[in-house]
């Protein structure tokens, strides 16, 4: 059974798994090199207060996470915040990605977010399904603004407005 809750630092073991299996693999995040659980306790303590930070737990197993964050340093900018989702290798595509967006949607809107902006590499289908199933709209691409796995990956952004 799917189980969605707060984040907790006793997670950060099983997410930086789940983080660095997208590092080796997949082009859904820029980052070249493995990270250590130290860098990921100051990605953790940034997400704390103001920007939700869940993990979807089955058997007892962190499966996923979801976490908001700061989308621009400028001030006008804190009503808008940037999504992100990460999901183990054994559990794409069985739907842990919509429990975690639905959930995280709800917290963003009963913080006070008025808008949602997810940057999607190029080529990366099941990520466009999810947000779009949850309305989000594409907006723009920057073209060849990472280079990851020997060639220039796209970034398309997705915008939702709550």
């Amino acid at each position: 059974m799917l189980h969605i809750r707060d984040a907790a630092v006793t997670d950060l073991a099983a997410m930086l798994e789940i983080y660095n299996e997208a590092i080796r693999n997949l082009s859904a995040t820029f980052d070249l090199v493995e990270q250590t659980i130290e860098q990921r306790m100051v990605w953790y303590k940034e997400h704390s207060g103001k920007y939700p930070f869940i993990v979807a737990e089955m058997d007892g197993k962190v499966v996923g996470y979801s976490c908001l964050s700061k989308f621009r340093d400028k001030e006008a900018y804190s009503q808008t915040t940037e999504l992100s989702i990460y999901l183990s290798s054994d559990c794409r595509g069985k739907g842990v990605g919509s429990v975690l967006m639905q959930e995280i949607l709800i917290r963003a809107a009963k913080d006070g977010y008025h808008t949602i902006i997810s940057g999607i590499t190029g080529g990366n289908e099941a990520s466009v399904k999810l947000h779009e199933k949850f309305g989000f709209e594409f907006v723009g691409c920057f073209k060849e603004v990472g280079y990851k796995f020997n060639e220039w990956q796209d970034v398309h952004f997705y915008q939702l407005i709550l």
